[in-house]
């Protein structure tokens, strides 16, 4: 088949069905959009924890004049105690830094977190815990802290920072979880006004296909320009929706960074990995719903 002939007979099927090739390529736009900012949460989630994990301490808070728990009941620790444990949780290969937090340290933070407030107020120093932070090698390696030190006479607990920070992500992973589902499903309904789109089109020019026929054409070579209408409409569409995503990814650096410092944000490389994949899903499932609706419509 010639090429000529052949975009000329895309050329006026798009013509002929210009309405519903409009509305096929904006339902694609929007529908990749959705998609991709599905893939860029997933993105955004893998940096967020990547950033946060790397900065996770385990806190090992020694016994003070308050506490409660077994290990304390002895009274508040020694120093030969606080020496012991120091030594023991340098030499554990897990850990990478040690950093000792005294009670008077430990008010001053408390301050300035909790500036201007009446809880403020009504701590003082010797009410706040010694403590050792510890970064680890692998934040993942919690229980060999935990399994080390929680109990020992001198501690009163073991704490870790990555239970908490789960149950944020958790929250994040369902709204990731949520928003590639609706793009997801904004594809599948993409993919039903295409097969649509080309079941009208194959109807309206079912004598120029018959004719087609009779000088001998081929199937393929029928239903291809068909075929190409179909991609072509999603091609559009992909480039539109990358158009969208570029944008999103500025307005977040202009926008929202500056006002969140404390995180980090999916870089531009996710923005175009994410149109990568959108525009192999996009030529997937448009030549998939194509090839299947010409297959029954097109009786060639």
């Amino acid at each position: 088949m010639r090429a000529g002939f052949l975009f000329r007979e895309v050329r006026i099927g798009l013509r002929r069905n210009l309405t519903m090739t409009f509305a096929v390529m904006i339902t694609v736009a929007i529908s990749l959009t959705l998609l991709g900012i599905g893939l860029l949460a997933n993105s955004q989630v893998k940096v967020m924890k990547d950033y946060w994990y790397d900065k996770i301490e385990v806190s090992v808070f020694l016994c003070g004049s308050l506490s409660d728990s077994p290990s304390c009941a002895s009274g508040p620790i020694t120093p030969a105690q606080r020496d012991s444990i120091q030594t023991d949780i340098q030499a554990l290969p897990a850990v990478q830094n040690v950093y000792y937090e005294s009670q008077a340290q430990a008010f001053q933070h408390f301050q300035e977190r909790f500036k201007g407030s009446a809880i403020a107020q009504n701590v003082t120093a010797d009410q706040l815990p010694e403590s050792f932070r510890i970064k680890l090698k692998d934040p993942t390696n919690f229980a060999v802290i935990q399994s080390a030190f929680t109990g020992r006479p001198g501690v009163d607990s073991v704490q870790d920072q990555r239970t908490i920070l789960e149950k944020f992500f958790k929250l994040l992973g369902v709204l990731r979880d949520g928003a590639l589902a609706i793009g997801l499903l904004s594809v599948l309904t993409a993919a039903l006004l295409i097969s649509n789109t080309l079941r009208i089109a194959a109807f309206n020019r079912r004598r120029e296909t018959g004719v087609m026929k009779l000088v001998g054409a081929s199937s393929f070579s029928i239903q291809l320009p068909f075929l190409l209408e179909g991609i072509f409409s999603a091609l559009v569409g992909w480039a539109v929706s990358t158009g969208l995503l570029a944008a999103f990814k500025a307005l977040v650096d202009s926008k929202v960074a500056p006002l969140l410092t404390f995180t980090r944000f999916f870089t531009w490389g996710d923005v175009w990995i994410a149109s990568s994949l959108l525009l192999l899903t996009g030529f997937v499932v448009s030549s998939l719903a194509s090839l299947v609706t010409l297959r029954k419509y097109l009786n060639v």
